[in-house]
């Protein structure tokens, strides 16, 4: 079981963005991999603190990892929430993201031994998807074409043409970073940067492949599937690791990002996992009592209005709400009565009203019908 992302940063559960920040990079330099000589143990909490760093920064992944611990930012599929496990170059990754523009590892760590080649990461993709609200309900399955760069099939992503091998760059000497030394009052410090004539990759492109032009990468049509799980909402993301453009000459590949738009259902209000729909009914069906159907998400379902239904009595009907993207428990549906008076009477109409009116007696009190209503608004409301 994992353990507490506050605990594994040692901040408190109301700390800020910048103490987690802080905590994060104090952590990072003491367990990062250069400074450990590949301990198992010291990279393993190099991982775990990443990860609680990576959704405790994110303002949406805390607030769904405060409400529901781990289950909220897992969700149920197609790559999770912008969250999943992370293996030791993504981890990397994050650490040079957020703290490699900082005069780089040397300049961090002190003078240690280490190779600055690094392979270019793709771009990350971002597509919306657009679902309605049954798709809320059940979950879905979308399949998406998208334009994006692939690894060079004629060169194998390597850039090179065929039968030519990359050579070694003459300006960092295969290293693929450079390092300055300045004095100052305090010293001799040594700066490191990525190397400008290579990149940081440590080699150059003499002979490059016609087809991609050396980059190692061509646009192709892609299709994707995308499973997205029941209980999502306008403000949720889903982050498919390694899903995105294809680094240039075999570099590790970006994220897609698939943001969700739900469309808007007439028949309903929603309030997080709950529904709320509006039932007309005439002064007959609410005096005498009668069943209907009202919607759901996927379908339709009997209710009972009992005798003497008032307007804006609220019916709770359990459970045929949506689903709640952490646990799965389905929200409620809240029937809104709305009595319907009508407008243009016939004759016959207005004959039979003014019988009625000689033997229905007087209604209740205005405020006993006012805080009646009011309270049964503030549970529909959760209020």
């Amino acid at each position: 079981m994992s353990r507490d992302f506050y605990e594994v940063l040692g901040v408190a559960a109301n700390a800020s963005e910048d103490d987690i920040k802080k905590a994060y990079r104090r952590l990072a330099m003491e367990y990062h991999p250069d400074r450990n000589d590949g301990d198992k143990e010291a990279e393993e909490r190099f991982k775990e603190i990443t990860e609680a760093y990576e959704v405790l920064r994110d303002p949406e992944k805390r607030a769904r990892y405060d409400r529901f611990g781990m289950a909220g930012i897992k969700g149920g599929g197609g790559g999770g929430f912008g969250f999943h496990p992370f293996d030791l170059s993504e981890a990397l990754n994050v650490f040079m993201r957020d703290f490699g523009g900082l005069g780089g590892f040397e300049s961090i760590f002190g003078n240690m031994r280490r190779s600055g080649r690094t392979k270019r990461r793709g771009q990350d993709v971002r597509i919306t998807v657009r679902l309605t609200l049954a798709e809320v309900a059940t979950g879905a399955s979308k399949t998406v074409k998208l334009k994006i760069l692939e690894p060079c099939d004629e060169c194998d992503g390597s850039g090179s043409a065929e039968g030519a091998q990359p050579v070694k760059c003459t300006t960092c000497a295969g290293q693929g970073e450079v390092k300055r030394a300045t004095q100052s009052f305090f010293g001799s410090f040594v700066s490191v940067s990525p190397c400008p004539t290579c990149n940081g990759e440590g080699t150059l492109i003499r002979t490059p492949c016609q087809k991609c032009r050396g980059d190692g990468r061509v646009r192709v049509d892609k299709t994707i599937d995308v499973e997205i799980p029941a209980g999502v909402s306008a403000n949720n993301y889903l982050t498919l690791r390694g899903q995105g453009a294809a680094g240039p000459r075999n570099g590790p590949p970006g994220d897609l990002i698939v943001a969700l738009e739900v469309e808007e259902d007439e028949r309903f209000e929603r309030r997080g996992d709950d529904l709320i729909y509006d039932l007309p009914v005439s002064f007959s069906q609410a005096a005498l009592g009668e069943q209907f159907s009202v919607p759901v998400p996927t379908g339709e379902i009997p209710v009972r209005v009992p005798p003497g239904t008032q307007s804006g009595s609220v019916i709770t009907l359990p459970g045929h709400g949506l689903p709640n993207l952490g646990t799965g428990v389905k929200g409620n549906l809240y029937v809104r009565v709305n009595v319907w008076t009508p407008t243009n009477l016939t004759d016959e109409l207005r004959d039979l009203f003014q019988k009625l009116a000689t033997v229905e007696g007087e209604p209740p009190g205005k405020e006993s019908l006012g805080r009646k209503f009011w309270n049964k608004m503030k549970e529909v409301l959760g209020a």
